[in-house]
């Protein structure tokens, strides 16, 4: 078996970088024009790249010394030098598409809240983290696609907040392996669930009646979120942002299917299969919601 080509251009780059991820946000991708899916593919780089630091890095100090140099990098793409090749695919379509250096220095500033804290004490400080992770690339992500109506950017952000509260819900186990836990401590509490009961991340120790009641809380709000961010996508809008109802689409449905199998996310990841997810996506290019 051949190894994988090098890529030879900062397009090639981010193009690998994103079929590489496996992740549901590709799949949408492939539904749009070329223009408009390069630049969500090399915005799309960008925040990988970053977050791999996060999650890749075991050194918190050398975590924080890479963050600083993508601070760095980011003021000095805008400035017109670019050195990253995610950078130099993102910059030709920022104009176009008013794609800002605040837009990428808020994904920056999520991912150091990663290096900074473990735990949320309660919904409003968790917010704020899914604000600048989720939300403000929902928000770039709608420029992308293409958006007339202004309330079509509380849509993104409140899908990218029903999204990541997901990924949360998803990764309680992943999380828990790293030392996190993202579910509010106020929560905990209200539902007397114990963080050492999460961070042993086995059954059946971790899963009781209190843990169902805490995970079907937050997994209520986040189909609240859904259909309060759905309620807010204006009819005008509703063709151009078809790529991201795709991947709302393909996250609620990994959520009840995370619901269907009891919440057992502790010692396990729940997951879509690549074929399902193409499969959800293609549904709703057809569907048009």
């Amino acid at each position: 078996m051949n190894a994988p080509t090098a890529p030879s251009t900062p397009e090639q780059y981010v193009q690998q970088k994103a079929a590489q991820s496996g992740s549901s946000f590709y799949y949408a991708f492939l539904f749009l024009p070329p223009p408009r899916r390069a630049a969500i593919t090399a915005f799309y780089a960008f925040c990988r790249e970053v977050d791999d630091v996060v999650d890749e890095v075991s050194d918190p100090g050398v975590a924080a010394t890479k963050l600083a140099w993508w601070r760095k990098e980011v003021m000095g793409a805008f400035a017109g030098q670019p050195q990253h090749p995610a950078m130099k695919a993102l910059m030709p379509h920022c104009a176009d598409y008013d794609i800002r250096a605040e837009h990428c220095l808020a994904v920056i500033d999520g991912c150091q809240m990663d290096l900074d804290q473990t735990r949320y004490l309660d919904f409003a400080g968790l917010q704020r983290y899914c604000h600048l992770v989720a939300g403000v690339v929902g928000e770039v992500a709608s420029g992308i696609f293409g958006r007339r109506a202004a309330r079509t950017v509380d849509y993104a952000h409140k899908l990218g907040l029903a999204m990541q509260l997901t990924n949360i819900i998803r990764d309680v186990g992943d999380d828990a392996r790293r030392g996190r836990i993202y579910l509010p401590v106020s929560e905990l509490q209200q539902f007397d669930v114990k963080a050492h009961e999460i961070l042993k991340r086995e059954a059946p120790w971790g899963y009781s009646d209190r843990f169902t009641a805490l995970m079907k809380f937050q997994a209520d709000r986040a189909h609240a979120l859904y259909d309060e961010a759905f309620s807010l996508l204006a009819d005008e809008d509703r063709k151009a942002q078809k790529p991201g109802l795709m991947m709302a689409n393909i996250y609620r449905t990994l959520l009840r299917e995370i619901e269907a199998e009891n919440f057992q996310v502790l010692h396990q990841r729940i997951s879509l299969t690549p074929v399902r997810k193409l499969w959800i996506a293609m549904r709703t290019n057809w569907r048009g919601r």
